[in-house]
C-alpha cells in the first residue's frame, strides 16, 4: 500500500516534512511509527484524511496520515 505522511512542528527536525511510504496492508499507526522511527510518546495528535485516529487505527491504500507532536506554551 501507497501511503502519504506529514510531519509537524519538532517531529520535522532531521526527519522530513512530507513523505511517501509502502506499508503492509492491515498495518496500523504504531506499525508506521515504528517503521519511521517516531516513539508514541512523541505523537499527540494524528488524522487520516483530515480524521482524528489513534494508535490502532488500520491505514488503508492511499490514506495522507498527518502527525502532530504535544504542543506546551503558556
Amino acid at each position: 500500500m501507497k501511503i502519504k505522511v506529514k510531519l509537524f512542528a519538532t517531529l520535522r527536525k532531521e526527519r522530513f516534512d512530507e513523505k511517501n511510504f509502502e506499508i503492509d496492508s492491515g498495518s496500523d499507526i504504531e506499525y508506521l511509527l515504528k517503521k519511521i522511527q517516531l516513539k508514541k510518546d512523541e505523537i499527540a495528535i494524528i488524522f487520516i484524511n483530515g480524521k482524528h485516529a489513534d494508535l490502532n487505527t488500520i491505514i488503508n491504500d492511499g490514506d495522507d496520515i498527518a502527525l502532530f507532536p504535544p504542543i506546551g506554551g503558556g
